[in-house]
């Protein structure tokens, strides 16, 4: 059996264990919630398997497991005579819990017909044995969900920090914007080369057409102040944890220069810290 890195996220309940399972599927784990505990035990067994894809595997344990969180403490010890195994644990104030559950109107689920307060003293105890078995005790008092995702970051993060994800979308307005983007780029403002005979039928992506738009009167000058003026917002996004952008570059068909502008962006911003660029074409071959 193949030793598996996995985490264990458990804590009080509203104290962001939703949130926590969220930065680290974006990390790239494996996240699994609520599962019965047979099906927890074969998914421990199958991410440990030879073949298995699943390197790192994190796991929310809450009071709604039952008999594997009243069996939470001999379960981590068994998991860690073949794994690498780490406990998160989440915690905040009497106050705090109380405040976000009447924010969001429900109850405790241990408070049955009592107050909301009463749940939280009952989870704390029970959660003790599990407390003291954690590696990581984090509060979350006062943090809100982007803040929250930055400690993440710090402490599972390769580097202790969490990049950004560029998508560089090439497009062409007469086909709409697109949806998903997050900044838009017009590169109408440079000749088409649609109307030269020798490179209509090729497109941004070859040197004949890239080399055009980029010795065009203005070009190198718009990608030299866009980038500038792009570190200060993809580091806001990091900031924030915006952690998937598109940046849309658009001509009129999406074959030319929006194309041949979207590589270069993406070559000039490729092997910055923190962020990691992919290039799109969404239009290309469309006419």
């Amino acid at each position: 059996m193949n030793a598996r890195e996995i985490v264990i996220i458990t804590g009080m309940s509203g104290a962001g264990r939703t949130t926590v399972a969220n930065a680290l599927e974006d990390l790239g784990w494996f996240v699994v919630d609520n599962l019965p505990p047979s099906m927890l035990r074969t998914l421990v067994r199958t991410a440990a398997a030879e073949d298995s894809t699943e390197a790192k595997l994190a796991i929310v344990v809450d009071v709604r497991g039952g008999v594997l969180f009243d069996d939470a403490k001999r379960f981590v010890e068994m998991l860690r005579t073949e794994h690498s195994v780490r406990v998160l644990f989440l915690e905040a104030s009497d106050a705090e819990l109380v405040r976000r559950y009447e924010q969001v109107r429900r109850p405790h689920p241990l408070q049955g017909d009592g107050t909301i307060l009463d749940g939280i003293r009952m989870e704390r105890t029970r959660l003790e044995p599990l407390r003291g078995m954690a590696d990581d005790l984090l509060d979350t008092t006062g943090l809100n969900p982007h803040q929250l995702t930055t400690r993440v970051g710090e402490r599972f993060a390769p580097g202790g920090e969490l990049e950004v994800v560029l998508t560089v979308m090439s497009f062409g307005f007469k086909y709409g914007l697109p949806v998903d983007a997050d900044l838009i780029a017009d590169m109408r403002f440079l000749p088409n080369p649609f109307w030269n005979p020798e490179m209509r039928g090729h497109n941004g992506t070859e040197p004949l057409v890239a080399d055009f738009v980029l010795e065009q009167e203005g070009a190198r000058e718009f990608a030299d102040r866009y980038l500038e003026a792009l570190e200060p917002v993809l580091a806001g996004f990091a900031r924030e944890n915006k952690l998937h952008v598109v940046l849309g570059v658009g001509c009129t068909g999406g074959k030319h220069r929006s194309v041949a502008m979207a590589e270069h962006l993406a070559s000039r911003l490729s092997g910055r810290p923190r962020l990691r660029v992919a290039v799109k074409h969404r239009d290309l071959g469309r006419e």
